[in-house]
């Protein structure tokens, strides 16, 4: 393949704006932020999933001591039912008189007893409000550190694509001056070769592979029209003969 020097030249043009583009393309990839991100939500859905199980014992110790309320208030009513016959006077027999007095005895004791439950029961639900009280604050804050994160984070998007589009147009401009059929070499071999399918000759140095020619292809080299579209024998990659190739 043969093409003007001039065009050859744009060609390490062409590879440095795709280079800048890769690079952006990386720097978006691996922002700080999205490692950031990834570990608070993670932080985020555990704390939520502690939220949920806090308030749910928090709803069933309501419930509970709902119900045992309501056990203390029956046994109540009904000891109260029992002094009010017993001091009315109404009952007369000795024997039902010492059933009655025996019953309201042990409405005492079990009225206790309920009670006690019921302090059990609300100290539990004050120590889950108490958590979920906690977890709340946990999850807003975490949720507020994200926010933060994805803010910075989509800032830098804005800046980082703004700029690839920039490199972008101007990559289009200067490509659209190579001629079609070394563009297309170049963009096979770039394909191929990693990102870079036109490399600098550098004092001799493939600036593709890093390694110096051989005297033969150094010759080999010298003897090439400046028209001839030469490869580097070592990465097959395009070699641009520049003043600083050192032949």
């Amino acid at each position: 393949m043969n093409a003007a020097p001039a065009d050859q030249i744009r060609l390490l043009d062409v590879q440095t704006l795709d280079a800048r583009l890769q690079q952006l393309a990386h720097k978006r990839r691996s922002l700080p932020e999205h490692a950031e991100i990834e570990s608070l939500n993670k932080d985020l859905t555990q704390l939520r999933d502690l939220l949920v199980a806090a308030q749910t014992e928090e709803s069933d110790c309501a419930r509970e001591q709902t119900k045992a309320e309501q056990d203390v208030d029956q046994v109540r009513q009904r000891a109260t039912r029992d002094q009010q016959r017993l001091d009315s006077g109404a009952v007369t027999s000795p024997k039902d008189l010492e059933n009655l007095q025996r019953e309201i005895t042990s409405l005492a004791k079990r009225q206790g007893d309920l009670e006690d439950v019921v302090l059990e029961v609300m100290e539990r639900r004050e120590s889950a409000q108490e958590r979920v009280a906690e977890l709340t604050e946990r999850v807003s804050s975490v949720q507020s550190r994200i926010d933060d994160a994805t803010g910075r984070r989509d800032a830098a998007f804005e800046s980082l694509d703004g700029e690839t589009a920039t490199v972008t147009k101007e990559r289009g401009v200067v490509a659209g001056s190579v001629p079609a059929d070394l563009l297309k070499l170049y963009d096979k071999l770039r394909d191929q070769q990693g990102g870079v399918g036109a490399a600098r000759l550098y004092q001799r140095r493939c600036e593709g592979c890093r390694l110096e020619l051989n005297i033969t292809e150094v010759n080999d080299v010298k003897a090439a029209s400046p028209d001839t579209v030469l490869r580097c024998e070592n990465c097959r990659r395009i070699l641009v003969r520049t003043s600083e190739s050192g032949l």
